[in-house]
């Protein structure tokens, strides 16, 4: 009747691992054997890492990632295209998010963008670091849904919060000066904060041009919040002739099996 009293108690307490792994030492004669203080560490023990894989599975949930199977060990570096390996697994202990340093991702469409892209960000979730992923055309359609419905400072702290954000389709198409602006804004409260990725088809000395150029005031304030310092990863093709779209390589192009 105790050991019931203790579990319903735990159960309360949300501590669904530790009684689960209480009934079993319960159940296990060997346990008997083993010192209080050694099962009670193993009772905290468990708990403690159902806890942090809960955590983990909620952070990968929460990021929306485009590529959720996206992995840094699964990044092919026999497809043909100019990678630095070095660079990027040193990128993937996520000391730039410790430093607050942005990446820069560029390269034509089908060269990887968005699978390393999300690859990263699923390694700043194992580290516990909250992300979010977007299309910057998706941005700007929340952005002005919530300018229109009252909510634009919660939709704008949703994407100014997290410790890393993943841009992608990144200036695919000039935004307005409007979009300018609230682009701007998002930078300007991240700056300093913590780290943005950026996946774009343009390398980031067209990004002058996509944001308006002379004619846009605003083009030289958003590249001054993010290019300092940034990392940088163009992926090219060492044989255009023989490119491959890595969606094939990755298996995501469903037309293909069509």
């Amino acid at each position: 009747m105790t050991n019931q009293s203790t579990i319903d108690k735990l159960l309360a307490m949300r501590l669904t691992a530790m009684s689960d792994a209480f009934l079993t030492q319960q159940n296990d004669q060997k346990m008997k054997e083993i010192p209080f203080e050694d099962r009670f560490g193993m009772l905290v023990d468990i708990e403690y890492s159902s806890r942090k894989n809960n955590r983990r599975k909620r952070l990968i949930k929460g990021a929306g990632f485009d590529q959720s199977d996206a992995s840094i060990m699964d990044i092919n570096y026999k497809s043909g295209r100019k990678l630095n390996r070095g660079l990027i697994e040193r990128l993937a202990n996520c000391e730039y998010i410790t430093e607050h340093r942005n990446i820069f991702i560029t390269g034509a469409t089908g060269s990887g963008k968005t699978y390393m892209a999300c690859a990263f960000g699923m390694e700043a979730c194992k580290q516990y670091y909250k992300t979010k992923y977007v299309r910057l055309p998706d941005f700007l359609i929340d952005i002005e849904i919530s300018r229109n419905d009252g909510t634009y400072k919660n939709v704008m702290a949703k994407y100014a919060n997290p410790v890393l954000l993943i841009f992608d389709e990144w200036l695919l198409m000039k935004p307005s000066e409007m979009e300018c602006k609230d682009i701007f804004e998002l930078l300007h409260r991240r700056r300093k904060k913590s780290s943005t990725i950026f996946c774009s088809q343009y390398r980031d000395n067209d990004w002058y041009e996509q944001l308006g150029g002379d004619a846009s005031p605003l083009a030289d304030a958003i590249l001054d919040r993010i290019v300092h310092d940034a990392y940088k990863i163009n992926i090219e093709s060492t044989d255009p002739s023989k490119d491959i779209s890595m969606r094939e390589v990755y298996g995501l192009d469903q037309s293909l099996s069509e």
